[in-house]
């Protein structure tokens, strides 16, 4: 495959997966008027993880589902941020706001690559370049834009919506936390490490699920309900859980992570195009707002090259002709120069 195919393929599956994403949010404004955020998560999940454990053993056989030896406790605790810990706020904040929380709840997702420099920080000790806790900032004052509509006085005049507003937030951390997890599995391949803490996640859910049901806090959905919402199920666990995670994973290998995480930006916009159609228009300051946080990220991974581009040293000069030259020739195992690191960042699911 050329580099032009590579690139085309690279762009066109991190569109797939950030569209998919983005669909997702408005759909769920429709689902959770049936179901609860919490069984609907585990349901999702467990169709999801399923399918991800049979990938994972198409592609890598019985030694990607060997566990021994490895750190299961950790797998699992960063499988219950990102599958019980984001899953459920996120869309349970949405629930609270009503009909802007998509809206919301969609721009969140273009703020957690600027979040990851925050954990990574924290995490590894990393501290990110200067100018980019500028640009983290200015993500967060777009978002601020959009939850509060401009009016920066409603989150402390309104403490109930500000209240679901930390949420999204928050989610939004528990994903960018599980994201940077990965590190901590430099054996593992990406379908594995999504594989094992789907369902290791999964298990605390339903845990979770179990107990919220018992106590009262929701309802037990009844058949009727969840017959309703069967064409949303199989949209967010087959096209937005599965496919759109293996479309990252993949768009990602391809471009690289500097370029990738350019396509977070399409999530909101997404999210904005389709709630717009169904009849819930943004205002004017929430898309200045939505604007300026992607600027943010846009500008970051431009000044990011800028200092990769420094960091990386100078070819160095070719040695003069001599008369009888030795010509060897090796290539690397991949058959491609490597490339510096970039600074990581978090990234959804």
């Amino acid at each position: 495959m050329n580099s032009q195919n590579t690139y085309t393929r690279g762009v066109l599956l991190c569109l797939l997966a950030t569209v998919s994403w983005g669909a997702m949010f408005p759909l769920m404004d429709s689902t959770l008027q049936h179901i609860d955020p919490f069984t609907f998560t585990v349901m999702r999940y467990t169709i999801a993880g399923a399918m991800f454990l049979v990938f994972l053993r198409m592609r890598e056989g019985r030694a990607g589902l060997r566990l021994k030896g490895e750190r299961i406790g950790l797998a699992w605790l960063f499988g219950t941020a990102g599958f019980a810990g984001f899953q459920f706020l996120v869309f349970f904040g949405q629930d609270l706001i009503g009909e802007r929380g998509a809206l919301n709840a969609s721009i969140m997702m273009a703020t957690m690559p600027m979040m990851g420099f925050l954990v990574n920080w924290v995490l590894r000790k990393v501290v990110p370049p200067k100018f980019s806790l500028a640009f983290i900032a200015m993500s967060f004052v777009g978002t601020i834009l959009v939850v509060s509509n401009g009016d920066i006085g409603s989150l402390i005049s309104s403490p109930r919506e500000a209240g679901a507003d930390a949420l999204l937030l928050f989610a939004a951390l528990c994903w960018v936390v599980y994201t940077s997890g990965a590190g901590f599995f430099p054996g593992w391949s990406p379908i594995k490490y999504t594989a094992i803490t789907t369902v290791l996640g999964l298990a605390s859910a339903t845990v979770i699920t179990a107990i919220i049901l018992a106590a009262g806090g929701v309802p037990v959905p009844t058949a009727h309900a969840v017959g309703s919402i069967l064409p949303q199920l199989a949209y967010m666990s087959i096209i937005a859980g599965f496919v759109g995670v293996l479309g990252w994973n993949f768009g990602n290998r391809y471009l690289g992570p500097l370029n990738g995480v350019l396509f977070m930006d399409v999530v909101p916009v997404t999210a904005f195009v389709i709630s717009a159609l169904t009849g819930v228009v943004p205002a004017g300051v929430q898309i200045v707002g939505a604007a300026l946080t992607a600027a943010a990220l846009v500008f970051n991974n431009l000044y990011l090259r800028r200092i990769a581009a420094k960091a990386t040293p100078a070819p160095a000069p070719a040695p003069a002709a001599s008369p009888a030259p030795t010509v060897s020739t090796s290539t690397s195992a991949s058959g491609s120069a490597s490339a510096p690191a970039p600074v990581a960042s978090g990234t959804r699911s």
